[in-house]
């Protein structure tokens, strides 16, 4: 297990830094002039202009800020300056990174809960009504893009409703969270039922599973055990991914809901210009997912007793 774990977190040295270099390098294709932008329809004078951009470090070439950015990042982890009101990368980020920490937990937990337990509940009783009203249910979820779906909902339950407040405070509450975690976790909810329900019913027709009835073992334990933990691969696996997933494609939702996350600092970021900080934002939504990732492949060993990692 030792010399595996050594083994993937040097594997994830070259995704990192092919990974990073690819987004800084998208990043800086983007038009428009980020130091122009600062001074906006005022304009500067070309010295001006020249000034800031050798203050920012933009009149070198790319391969030049590209090394000096992941210098800086891994020897003083500094991910750089804001270029339009000079704060540090890191300060933002630290400000950002909790908010859309707590949406992502409320919403995984959310999908966790009522997606593995709609898809328990349609594969026990694959064929039945309930499956098919589940089934029903998760294709209307996955029918209604999310935008629609966070719209929806703000407009039901905060502006007809009155339950929910329209846009989330400055000092961002659990509860103000739960309408835009539903938003965010919707989707993946139904995705976490229907495969879910696919595994379980699979399993159930199983060989292994025949021997299990058949040595008279508590239906329970045939269950909770011998189909639950082969089912849940697969759907581990999903989730794993979803992690990552979550924390960046929370972009529409918080937007939709004012939240000051990272989502929301990604949109400002791409809107401004903001190519120093939308590369930190990215860099650490890659390292969220190389990590999950690794831990879900460590969690495989637990659920089913036959992987081995050399």
């Amino acid at each position: 297990m030792g010399r595996y774990v050594a083994r993937r977190l040097l594997q994830m040295i070259p995704v990192f830094l092919g990974t990073t270099l690819l987004i800084f390098l998208m990043v800086h294709s983007l038009p428009g002039d980020p130091v122009l932008a600062m001074f906006g329809d005022k304009g500067a004078d070309p010295a001006t202009l020249a000034a800031k951009r050798h203050e920012l470090g933009l009149d070198k070439s790319l391969p030049e800020q590209y090394f000096a950015y992941m210098r800086d990042m891994i020897l003083h982890f500094d991910f750089g300056t804001q270029i339009r009101n000079g704060r540090p990368v890191t300060e933002v980020l630290g400000e950002a990174f909790p908010v859309t920490l707590q949406l992502a937990f409320l919403a995984f937990t959310f999908e966790l809960l009522f997606g593995i337990g709609l898809g328990i509940i349609a594969g026990l009783r694959a064929g039945r009504l309930a499956d098919n009203a589940i089934l029903i249910f998760t294709l209307l979820i996955i029918s209604i893009p999310v935008f629609v779906l966070g719209f929806l909902i703000k407009m039901q339950f905060a502006f007809n409703l009155g339950w929910i407040a329209p846009n989330v405070s400055t000092e961002v509450n659990w509860d103000e969270l739960i309408a835009p975690a539903i938003v965010l976790g919707g989707l993946s909810l139904a995705y976490v039922a229907r495969l879910t329900r696919t595994t379980m019913a699979e399993n159930l027709r199983a060989d292994y599973m025949r021997t299990a009835i058949a040595k008279g073992l508590p239906k329970r334990r045939i269950i909770g055990v011998h189909l639950m933990r082969n089912s849940m691969i697969p759907v581990v696996t999903f989730l794993g991914t979803d992690i990552g997933a979550l924390m960046g494609g929370a972009v529409v939702t918080e937007k939709i809901f004012n939240i000051k996350g990272v989502g929301g600092l990604i949109a400002e970021s791409i809107s401004r210009r903001e190519g120093t900080t939308l590369v930190g934002l990215v860099t650490i939504l890659v390292i969220v997912y190389l990590v999950t990732s690794l831990l879900i492949d460590l969690l495989y060993a637990v659920l089913d007793p036959r992987i081995r990692y050399a």
